[in-house]
């Protein structure tokens, strides 16, 4: 555990770059792993699907790419924040996993996504990853408790970036403009809904 965690001191002091990706590796208990493996498995499947659509053979490359380089640069604002903190440590692949949530709500905005909290409510993707960013970035700036709330956020803008970059470079996909296409006409019931 204590040689792949993300721990920045061990970044700045002795080029152990490789903690950016090995801290996606290990998780803080059963749970934690299951839910993020279980989110990934969720969205996952919908973005491998919708990226072999729109990269054609070379979508689950680029797939697996974007999951990859999402679990380095979430963290990099951490590591910026973190580099001399001999306290910090940080671990999971949930900001990575939010890039594949968030590239999902890119390519289908009006998807209700919900809480298992709150059975059968459902919000537009589109305003449920909105939500979640605002509440996310109240969180970080109280401290969030054990939770790296900003991998969480720049996970989530890493995936639309390379989403963006990606389908504009190696397709003929335009993600902006259907995005605002599926979500120009919609009507309150789209937004928020129950089943």
């Amino acid at each position: 555990m204590n040689d792949l965690i993300f721990y920045p001191p061990a970044i700045s002091r002795s080029n152990q770059w490789y903690r950016f990706f090995t801290c996606g590796l290990i998780h803080a208990d059963f749970f934690h792993l299951l839910f993020n493996m279980y989110a990934l498995y969720l969205f996952g499947t919908a973005v491998e699907r919708a990226f072999a659509q729109i990269f054609g053979d070379m979508g689950k490359l680029i797939y697996l790419l974007m999951y990859i380089l999402a679990l380095g640069a979430c963290l990099i604002p951490t590591y910026k924040k973190n580099r001399d903190n001999s306290s910090y440590r940080s671990l999971g692949a949930s900001g990575a996993v939010s890039a594949v949530i968030f590239v999902y709500i890119a390519l289908d905005p009006l998807a209700g996504l919900g809480l298992i909290i709150i059975p059968k409510l459902y919000v537009a993707g589109f305003i449920f990853g909105a939500l979640y960013l605002a509440i996310s970035s109240w969180l970080d700036k109280r401290g969030g408790g054990n939770i790296n709330h900003s991998a969480h956020i720049y996970g989530a803008v890493f995936g639309v970036l390379f989403l963006i970059v990606a389908s504009y470079a190696l397709s003929d996909y335009r993600v902006i403009e259907s995005f605002i296409n599926k979500v120009k006409d919609l009507t309150f019931k789209d937004i928020i809904y129950f089943a």
